[in-house]
């Protein structure tokens, strides 16, 4: 397990450095634009109903959906696990609780 570490430590400081030849890295692509509405919707939900199920702000939801103001990253994949996975995100939700 020990070799297992040092070599994990290596190809990290490689990394770091630039140098990722033979390295295998996993880049999570999280898009430019999400519809926040067709996903509330997809889910049979009012913006409030949306709002309180997830923990999400309805003045934010609400300039998402009238695209006043475009989510933030995080958001938009927040926004597509919960189109993907909902149970996921009000487990969690539930959890923290």
């Amino acid at each position: 397990m020990g070799d297992d570490l040092i070599e994990a430590m290596a190809e990290a400081v490689a990394y770091m450095d630039g140098k990722t030849k033979g390295l295998v890295t996993h880049e999570v692509l999280v898009p430019d634009d999400v519809d926040v509405a067709a996903i509330r919707k997809g889910l049979g939900l009012t913006r409030s109903a949306f709002c309180r199920r997830f923990g999400l702000d309805i003045r934010a939801v609400q300039e998402w959906e009238q695209k006043r103001r475009r989510p933030d990253r995080a958001a938009r994949a927040l926004m597509l696990v919960i189109k993907h996975n909902p149970q996921a995100v009000e487990a969690a939700l539930h959890d923290a609780a």
